[in-house]
This record gives C-alpha cells, structure tokens and sequence, in this order.
C-alpha cells in the first residue's frame, strides 16, 4: 500500500519526538535566552520535522532529496546550539547525551530516506 502521510514515515515520528524533547529542555533556559538561544533551537528543531514533511509532499525525487538535505542542515544546527548548551551550562550533562543520542538517530533515519531515493 505504502505511505500515504510524512506522519507514517519512522524519520518523521522520530524527528517529533525531538522536536518535544526540546521542547521540554528549554522551558528550564534562564528567561533572558528566550529570544536568543531558545528561539534559534525551536526554528532549528521546527525546520527538521517542516522540511522532512515538505519533502515527503514533492513529487520529484530531486526535490524530495533537497528538503531532506536541509532537515540535516538544521539538525545540525540543532547539534551546535546543544553543545553550546551544554558548555555553558543550560543543559547537564546527562540530559545532553540522551538528546545527542536523539540527535544522531534522525541524522541517520534521514541519511536513510537520501538513499532510499538515490538507489530508485
């Protein structure tokens, strides 16, 4: 039958769980980083679950390997603000390494969905 909705596929459901991880993390930031950190690791963790769901909605594969390129780019965008988190400490260091695993998990669902496409 195959999948009918971005919400069927693994990457996405996976990536959404992150996007509620992250979520929770930042409702502990100082107030001060609400508009500075918190705001560019929402953006970042929002475009992850956007740009997979865009991509899953085009009909060319080009472009369906285009959105997913850029649900890396934010995840990795995601990876630096979480280090910097981390360093300054916003985020202990247990919490980081849980999330990072998080992290990692998307990159390679999404890494999978690339040459799911490619090897077509």
């Amino acid at each position: 039958m195959g999948i009918k909705s971005f919400t069927e596929l693994n990457t996405w459901k996976e990536a959404h769980n992150l996007v509620l991880t992250i979520y929770r993390i930042v409702e502990n930031y100082p107030r001060q980083e609400t508009f500075i950190l918190v705001s560019q690791m929402l953006r970042a963790v929002i475009s992850i679950t956007s740009n997979i769901a865009e991509g899953f909605g085009r009909h060319g594969d080009k472009e369906k390997i285009q959105f997913y390129y850029l649900a890396q780019a934010s995840l990795t965008e995601l990876q630096n603000q979480l280090i910097i988190s981390k360093d300054i400490r916003y985020l202990p260091e247990n919490e980081f390494h849980d999330v990072w695993e998080q992290t990692v998990i998307v990159h390679k669902l999404i890494t999978g969905l690339i040459k799911s496409i490619k090897s077509r």
